[in-house]
């Protein structure tokens, strides 16, 4: 029987806050009910294990990322459209360390194909038409700005550009006027 007051929702969104502080690899079923005051047994009628909170987690921030990204990109092309969007994604990860961390979670077929995550693709193509891209060429170019993205933002949340200059984001704008650049040049092959 559920406890009363436990819904699945309210635990994945408790779950997303506890991995914002702690991590997201130490976001557990057992830390969660510390945190909320309640025996571990108390949730498994809402998670059935660690891989579903995990996964309600890695749901839940697709979607709140998909959401930013989406409402930054709108109305904009070229580098407007790839300014705001990549400034979704790292405010996202400077804002939600555990949640940005949980996007990049392994899903299981199923979830992934409930997710925000075909989403996330859509808006990395739309950006780029802005560049006009032919396929294979948009293909690699959307794997190029997510590697960018999750590497930067990576590197900045680990603390790896706090004892160095020129600061974060004088970099960052750097490279995303690298990006508009290479991309606006990019080389076509068959």
């Amino acid at each position: 029987m559920a406890r009363a007051g436990l819904k699945t929702e309210t635990l994945v969104r408790a779950g997303a806050e506890l991995a914002d502080e702690i991590g997201f690899e130490q976001a557990t079923p057992t830390e969660l009910a510390r945190r909320l005051g309640v025996r571990t047994a108390s949730l498994y009628s809402h998670v059935r294990n660690a891989h579903d909170l995990k996964t309600g987690i890695a749901l839940l921030a697709l979607e709140e990322l998909a959401d930013r990204a989406s409402e930054a990109v709108a109305g904009r092309a070229g580098k407007d459209a790839l300014t705001a969007f990549a400034d979704a994604y790292r405010d996202y990860a400077l804002q939600h360390p555990g949640r940005f961390a949980a996007a990049r979670y392994r899903l299981d077929p199923e979830a992934a194909a409930s997710s925000a995550g075909a989403r996330h693709a859509q808006l990395s193509r739309a950006v780029l038409r802005g560049y006009d891209l032919p396929e294979p060429q948009q293909t690699h170019a959307v794997r190029l700005l997510g590697s960018v993205f999750s590497g930067f933002v990576g590197l900045e949340g680990a603390g790896g550009f706090r004892h160095s200059a020129p600061d974060a984001q004088e970099s960052w704008t750097a490279i995303l006027d690298a990006l508009d650049s290479l991309l606006r040049t990019w080389p076509a092959r068959s």
